[in-house]
C-alpha cells in the first residue's frame, strides 16, 4: 500500500485547496468551527451544498450517471480531508449518503429519476425512520405498524431519535408490514412526505441542551405503496445495505483535525503548576497515545481504500472503523475538556449559534468543548451501538 500521492492526485489535492479557499465564506468557516455535532444546522450545511452542487462536487461516492462526479477512492479520500481541514461544513448524510445510495441500488427507475436530483440539489431534506422506543440497536424489534390498504400503506405507532425531524420534508423509514415469523422477515422500506396528515413531531433536548432529535408519531398515516423501495417484507435487506453507508470510513480526517485543535487548547491552557499543558509529561502522553490510536484508524482507512480500489469487499471493516473512531472522538472530547479547566462549566448556547456576535466568557478555543463532549455521548450509540459492532466482529472475524 503507498500512501504517496501521485502527481494526478497531487494535482487533484492542489485543486480542491483552491477551490475550498476561494467558496468557503467567513460565515461558513465559523460555522464549521462552532459545530457541537456531526450534523450541520441546515441553513448552513445547505448554503455549501448549493455552492458544491454547482461545481459537481455534492456527492463525491456518487456515480457520474447519476449526478456524482465519478471520483476514485483516493480522490474521495482527498476531498473528505481537505474538506475537513479547510473547516467546511459537514452536509447533511441522510440523503447524500444514506438514502441516495439506497435509491440507486434498490430504486426504481421513477424513484431514481425523481428523488435523485432533488437530493443533490438539496430541495428534499431527509430524515432516517429507523429506532422506536424498543427498537434501537435491536432494530428488527421494530413495531411501527404499515396496513396494506389498496394503493397504499396505513402507518400507525412512532419513530425515535429521528435527527433533523423537524427540519426534512421526506423521510425513508422502516415499517412492519408482516407481524409473524422471523422479525427480519416482515419489515418493508417506505419514502414518505413529513408533510402527510397524521405525522406529528415533537422535540427531544439533549444533554448539550441542543434540538437536533425528536419523536414522530405516525396516526393512520396514509403512503403510498408506490414509494416502497424493494418488495414488501424485503427492507431488512435494503437497510442493511443503507447501514454500510452510515458506518463507513472517512473519519480520520476529521479526527485529526480534531487532534489539531486538542494540541492548540494545550499549548494555550496553564496546567496547576502553571506550565503549560503541552510541557505538563501526563497530559502530553494522553495527546500522543490518542494521534497514535487515529494513525491506526487512518491506516486501516487506506486498507480499506486499497481493497475497493482493487474490487475488493472491505468486509467488517465498517463496524470496526465505526467503533474505534467514535471512540477516538470520544476521547478527544474528554481530553479537552480536562484541559478546559473550569471553563467546562461554562454554557454559552447562544454565543455557540453560527451567527452569533455575543462576547465568548473564557478562551474562544473553548466555547464548543463541553456541547461536543455531552452530544458525542451518543457517538458510540447511533448507527448501531458499538457493542453491537463489537458482536459483527466477533462473528465475521473471530468466528465466535
Amino acid at each position: 500500500m503507498d500512501l504517496d500521492l501521485t502527481p494526478e492526485e497531487a494535482a487533484f489535492r492542489d485543486e480542491v485547496r483552491a477551490f475550498l479557499a476561494a467558496s468557503l465564506t467567513p460565515e461558513l468557516r465559523k460555522a464549521g468551527r462552532r459545530a457541537t455535532s456531526v450534523f450541520m444546522h441546515r441553513d448552513y450545511s445547505l448554503a455549501w451544498q448549493r455552492i458544491l452542487h454547482a461545481r459537481g462536487w455534492a456527492a463525491p461516492s456518487w456515480p457520474v450517471q447519476f449526478g456524482g462526479p465519478g471520483w476514485n477512492e483516493m480522490q474521495k479520500s482527498i476531498f473528505a480531508a481537505e474538506c475537513a481541514r479547510a473547516g467546511a461544513p459537514s452536509l447533511a448524510p441522510m440523503g447524500l449518503r444514506m438514502v441516495g445510495p439506497v435509491i440507486m441500488g434498490y430504486g426504481t427507475a421513477e424513484q431514481k429519476a425523481h428523488y435523485l436530483p432533488r437530493i443533490l440539489s438539496g430541495e428534499d431534506y431527509w430524515c432516517q425512520g429507523y429506532s422506536e422506543p424498543g427498537a434501537g440497536s435491536d432494530l428488527a424489534a421494530l413495531k411501527l405498524a404499515a396496513r396494506r390498504d389498496g394503493d397504499h400503506y396505513v402507518l400507525s405507532g412512532s419513530k425515535l431519535w429521528t435527527t433533523h425531524a423537524h427540519w426534512a420534508n421526506r423521510m425513508f423509514c422502516l415499517v412492519r408490514t408482516l407481524a409473524e415469523g422471523k422479525p427480519q422477515a416482515g419489515i418493508t422500506f417506505l419514502l414518505l412526505d413529513m408533510d402527510t396528515p397524521g405525522i406529528s413531531v415533537r422535540p427531544i433536548v439533549t444533554l448539550a441542551g441542543e434540538h437536533e432529535v425528536n419523536e414522530v408519531f405516525f396516526d393512520n398515516v396514509r403512503v403510498p405503496v408506490a414509494g416502497r423501495v424493494g418488495d414488501e417484507n424485503s427492507g431488512w435487506t435494503v437497510a442493511k445495505y443503507l447501514l454500510e453507508f452510515e458506518r463507513g470510513g472517512g473519519g480520520a480526517a476529521g479526527l485529526k483535525v480534531g487532534l489539531e485543535r486538542l494540541t492548540h487548547l494545550a499549548r494555550e491552557e496553564a496546567s496547576d503548576t502553571g506550565a503549560r499543558l503541552i510541557d505538563e509529561p501526563a497530559f502530553r502522553a494522553k495527546i500522543a497515545g490518542l494521534g497514535v490510536a487515529i494513525e491506526a484508524i487512518e491506516m486501516t482507512e487506506h486498507r480499506v481504500l486499497a481493497a475497493l480500489a482493487a474490487g475488493k469487499s472491505p468486509g467488517p471493516a465498517a463496524s470496526m472503523l465505526k467503533t474505534q473512531s467514535t471512540e477516538a472522538m470520544q476521547q478527544l472530547d474528554e481530553i479537552a475538556l480536562e484541559g478546559l479547566g473550569c471553563y467546562a462549566a461554562v454554557d454559552q448556547k447562544a454565543a455557540r449559534e453560527p451567527g452569533s456576535n455575543l462576547p465568548i466568557v473564557g478562551p474562544e478555543h473553548g466555547l464548543v468543548v463541553t456541547a461536543r463532549y455531552l452530544n458525542d455521548r451518543a457517538a458510540s450509540i447511533y448507527g448501531g451501538s458499538n457493542e453491537i459492532q463489537r458482536d459483527i466482529m466477533a462473528r465475521l472475524v473471530l468466528g465466535l
